[in-house]
């Protein structure tokens, strides 16, 4: 699918979540996340996401130049859940699903997703908490770490 084709849906990421995986064949990780946003920067179309620092998957974001953002039916719901809350670190979370890993365009996506976004990461940047209004400072950064702010270049659209 051409990307100027592809209809974007405003809440996508918030109503249906999303998995993000970066990395390759040999090793790679992913997270469910429900932040993001579609847009254009520097005449591209591009996806934002956000990384916490201590996610495993954020070494990933910053040590490879490709990564998806993924969408699923909701059976897989609760598939995306538990990739939300058991960490790549500690053991085989993907075996815990009933996803399987794909590879392409050098990284990964799931054979189950009925959408993923191949992007190439053009920025990233620390999210400057002194920045942020305190109120959503005092509820979502009281007690963890900032997100990195990851954009990168829409690719490539496979719609199933």
């Amino acid at each position: 699918m051409k990307i100027s084709d592809y209809e974007i849906n405003l809440s996508k990421f918030d109503k249906d979540w999303a998995l993000l995986t970066a990395g390759d064949s040999s090793k790679f990780n992913t997270m469910t996340i429900s932040w993001g946003g579609f847009g254009t920067l520097w005449h591209k179309p591009v996806i934002t996401v956000y990384v916490r620092k201590s996610r495993y998957t954020h070494e990933f974001m910053e040590n490879n130049e490709y990564f998806t953002v993924s969408f699923y039916d909701s059976e897989y719901k609760k598939d995306l859940g538990i990739l939300g809350s058991v960490s790549g670190r500690d053991k085989d979370k993907i075996s815990l699903t009933k996803l399987h890993p794909e590879f392409i365009n050098n990284t990964t996506t799931f054979k189950e997703a009925n959408t993923t976004i191949v992007c190439k990461k053009i920025y990233s940047s620390d999210l400057e908490i002194n920045s942020i209004p305190s109120d959503i400072k005092d509820k979502l950064y009281k007690n963890d770490e900032i997100h990195t702010m990851y954009i990168g270049e829409l690719i490539e659209i496979n719609v199933r």
